[in-house]
């Protein structure tokens, strides 16, 4: 995998001096520049030494889609981007999901990741790029093709980087009103037998001054999960503010780059799953003959 050997490359020629934090073509899609759809890790250090030539690009005819999630922790990136990936055929790699990987196993690093993210700090750089680099490399050994990226690249530098390294097609941006965010986050559970995800926040704003009502049905445990329920240790109201504080602080310009690039797909969500899934696909001009099928999945 051409990204593969980008990845490694740069990991060898740049100093990571800065922070990142984990807090995670086959269709058309509709942008010329950038896009509205309202219905519907950071190397901000300098490299130590110039990036060398990369090899020549794939053409995306070659390939399956090369895209980016972007939007605040607990809007959603996770399920969206997993069922792109399901339905396009490309892996969904989420670097929350990778820093969560390694906080299980009993490797030295685990013990310092999780000081870190219980407090909410950031993940160093170096330590996001060695496991995004390992994950591409088990892809490759896989025959993998493409990718979805999730919570990565955070930051203009990242972004930057990550342009030197591969072609990116399209940047969804997930939008979501932070009151709203704060308790979806906080009403996140996990069973502690199955690992299954559920939400026991039940949404339901109603539309003033104009602006529409959003509703957002809990996701409930099946019974034989409901007595195991746990809260993960980072969900707490201090830290998911504090994750909010950071990610808004480096949005802005990642925004910026990829929308004067022509790449990037505002989409505001219009509510849960059933009402966003359908209107997601319309917005990226996928075929949605299953889309009832499976919004209701």
């Amino acid at each position: 995998m051409a990204v593969l050997n980008r990845l490694l490359r740069a990991k060898k020629e740049l100093s990571f001096s800065s922070s990142y934090s984990w807090m995670t073509t086959a269709c058309m899609w509709r942008s010329s520049s950038s896009a509205t759809f309202s219905d519907a890790a950071d190397l901000s250090g300098a490299p130590s030494s110039p990036i060398k030539a990369l090899p020549v690009r794939q053409d995306p005819k070659d390939r399956n889609v090369q895209w980016v999630f972007l939007g605040c922790p607990g809007v959603g990136k996770g399920t969206y981007a997993s069922r792109l990936s399901n339905r396009l055929g490309v892996p969904h790699i989420a670097t929350g999901d990778l820093v969560r990987e390694e906080l299980s196993s009993t490797g030295p690093l685990s013990k310092q990741l999780a000081e870190i993210v219980n407090q909410g700090k950031l993940v160093s750089d170096e330590i996001i790029f060695n496991l995004l680099s390992r994950r591409l490399e088990a892809g490759e050994a896989k025959g993998e093709s493409g990718f979805i990226l999730d919570g990565f690249p955070r930051t203009i530098r990242q972004a930057e980087i990550l342009e030197d390294l591969t072609d990116i097609d399209l940047v969804i941006n997930l939008k979501l009103r932070e009151d709203i965010l704060l308790e979806k986050c906080l009403g996140r559970r996990i069973c502690s037998q199955c690992g299954g995800n559920f939400n026991i926040a039940n949404i339901d704003i109603k539309g003033e001054n104009e602006k529409p009502g959003i509703y957002m049905a809990p996701l409930l445990p099946p019974p034989h999960c409901a007595s195991k329920l746990i809260t993960r240790s980072d969900d707490t109201e201090e830290v998911v503010k504090e994750r909010f504080r950071i990610y808004n602080e480096s949005s802005q310009p990642v925004e910026e780059f990829y929308r004067s690039r022509g790449k990037l797909l505002e989409f505001d969500l219009p509510g849960g799953i059933p009402e966003s899934w359908p209107k997601l696909l319309r917005a990226l001009n996928l075929d949605d003959h299953d889309g009832e099928q499976s919004a209701a999945a």
